[in-house]
């Protein structure tokens, strides 16, 4: 039976399958996150400071902040995970289903399944925002922050509890832009792929899949990415209007003022996160899904 088209489950199941599934991802990959984020703010240094790339940012941080630093800001991300995960991969088993009925299709195509990705990553980003915010604010060089719950009383306390959605429409951007590319391409791959006669196989054809998926979804997302984490690292003070407000113009502001280059910075600690994460995920969901069938 192709993954494709084994028994569908109860949203429960779906979602405990993308909970575990993505706490799994987070405890492995979590230190390439932190490194994405402080290479992503930085936008210029003196020589001699700064980050020159992903190496030296790990160096840095573990020689001068301890290497706990690595993990700081991991509770954000450990609460997210399980609702994010849980509502990416139910989000887009759901949708799946209403656009087969919607438009009369009886299996996903690769049409289907990029629109039906960039569905469930509107869907995802609705939940995660604030935990993004929150997190964003503790792996900043500079944060004072004593932990999650302190960001999250001072950004309340000083910009207004709608400020917790600050960067709501960059992380839109950023996850359909990614689901489309990650569900698209596994479609694609997985179709391309010697079909698997045993468990071991299907393991190995769902994380190169899941691994491709991840690396083409992040090639695609990393602009919208690194403006986000812009975004979201800025104080809103009333009355100025911050350099990073929305989508598109920070993309170009980044481009016009830092170059090409500056917009897919942080891209080889997010790859490296986001492809083999990308495999981990679509391994560790199906797994899991696989074993409710069995007691079902």
């Amino acid at each position: 039976m192709s993954s494709t088209d084994k028994k569908p489950l109860p949203f429960t199941y779906q979602f405990l399958s993308g909970a575990v599934a993505g706490i799994s991802e987070i405890l492995v990959m979590y230190p390439l996150d932190v490194v994405k984020t402080r290479m992503q703010l930085q936008v210029s240094s003196a020589p001699g400071e700064g980050y020159k790339n992903m190496f030296d940012c790990l160096t840095k941080i573990v020689k001068q902040e301890g290497f706990s630093r690595l993990y700081r800001g991991i509770s954000a991300p450990i609460l997210m995970e399980a609702p994010k995960r849980a509502t990416k991969f139910a989000a887009n088993d759901e949708w799946g289903k209403f656009y087969k009925s919607f438009f009369g299709i009886p299996t996903m195509t690769q049409p289907l399944a990029i629109l039906t990705g960039a569905t469930a990553g509107a869907t995802e980003s609705f939940v995660v925002v604030p935990f993004e915010l929150v997190k964003i604010r503790l792996q900043d060089k500079s944060s004072k922050y004593t932990g999650m719950v302190d960001v999250v009383k001072a950004i309340v306390k000083q910009e207004g509890p709608l400020a917790l959605y600050n960067g709501l429409e960059a992380t839109l951007w950023r996850h359909i832009s990614w689901n489309a590319g990650y569900f698209g391409v596994i479609f694609k791959v997985r179709d391309l792929l010697p079909k698997a006669e045993t468990s071991q196989g299907q393991i190995t054809n769902d994380l190169i899949s899941g691994s491709i998926g991840g690396t083409v979804g992040t090639m695609v997302n990393t602009p919208f990415d690194v403006v986000k984490s812009r975004i979201q690292s800025t104080t809103k003070v009333a009355g100025v209007i911050p350099k990073y407000n929305w989508t598109l113009p920070g993309v170009y502001t980044v481009f016009k003022e830092e170059g090409f280059g500056a917009l897919y910075k942080g891209f080889l600690p997010k790859v490296l996160r986001l492809g083999p994460g990308g495999g981990i995920l679509l391994v560790v969901f199906t797994a899991c899904m696989d074993f409710f069938r069995t007691i079902q």
